[in-house]
């Protein structure tokens, strides 16, 4: 993995207010850290950060961070997290994983595939991306910002392994060798497609609305408990309102 360059500048602001304030105006905050080194608060301008992700392959970006002040002029580290905004996407927090040169590392690298399967191009197959993500470990020039899948020999019933996976020199990728992948899979039939709209709506099964009947006279009585003093009455007490009250004998 190539590493780029990055300008970052000693963050003070920590407080909500602060951080929001800083982002207002164009920057992001961010904190770098490592075995080696307590971890420190960052800014960076968020249209060169923008701009860096926009031209990755993948989230995963080794920099030469260049910090404002610095005794060191640069410190090679590994982006190792991206906060965005739930809704709008924006950049809200980034962090740094600060790495050795000759220390391998491991991370979580992308996968994806090139060709069209043969089972998909000839007998209806469909794709199946089992794996989006597999671990790998190297030292951070030799990590892989992506492992491409060549697909184009995978018939109906075969899968590519994680034990299958050819990765470049110095680039070992971890987990058990049997998961698999990708795979193909024979196409979905009419009548298996009916078992199974079928069978998810008898689980979902028939919701009944039953009404309550009220007794005559209950629903009058209630309104008329309900009218405040000076109210109208309900219309279904109109009569017995406008009677006179009787005089005793």
């Amino acid at each position: 993995m190539k590493s780029v360059n990055l300008n970052a500048v000693p963050r003070t602001q920590t407080r909500r207010a602060e951080v929001k304030k800083l982002r207002d105006s164009g920057r992001v905050p961010a904190v770098i850290y490592g075995r080696q080194q307590k971890p420190q608060n960052l800014e960076l301008s968020y249209t060169e950060l923008y701009n860096l992700l926009l031209h990755s392959a993948s989230e995963n970006v080794l920099v030469d961070l260049a910090v404002k002040d610095d005794a060191r002029p640069k410190r090679l580290a590994l982006l190792q997290e991206i906060q965005r905004h739930p809704l709008e996407g924006k950049l809200l927090h980034v962090d740094f994983h600060e790495v050795a040169e000759n220390e391998k590392v491991t991370i979580m690298v992308p996968v994806e595939t090139t060709g069209e399967a043969s089972g998909v191009k000839n007998d209806g197959g469909v794709l199946e991306h089992v794996l989006h993500k597999v671990k790998v470990r190297a030292l951070p020039k030799d990590l892989p910002e992506v492992l491409i899948l060549d697909v184009t020999e995978l018939k109906i019933g075969q899968s590519i392994h994680i034990g299958d996976i050819k990765a470049a020199d110095g680039v070992e990728v971890l987990g058990d060798a049997h998961i698999s992948v990708v795979a193909c899979a024979a196409p979905i039939t009419e009548e298996q497609e009916a078992a199974a709209t079928a069978e998810a709506t008898a689980a979902t099964g028939e919701v009944e609305m039953i009404k309550e009947k009220k007794e005559d006279g209950t629903e009058g009585d209630a309104k008329a408990a309900a009218a405040k003093p000076g109210e109208k009455a309900p219309a279904g007490d109109a009569k017995a309102a406008a009677k006179p009250a009787e005089k005793k004998k």
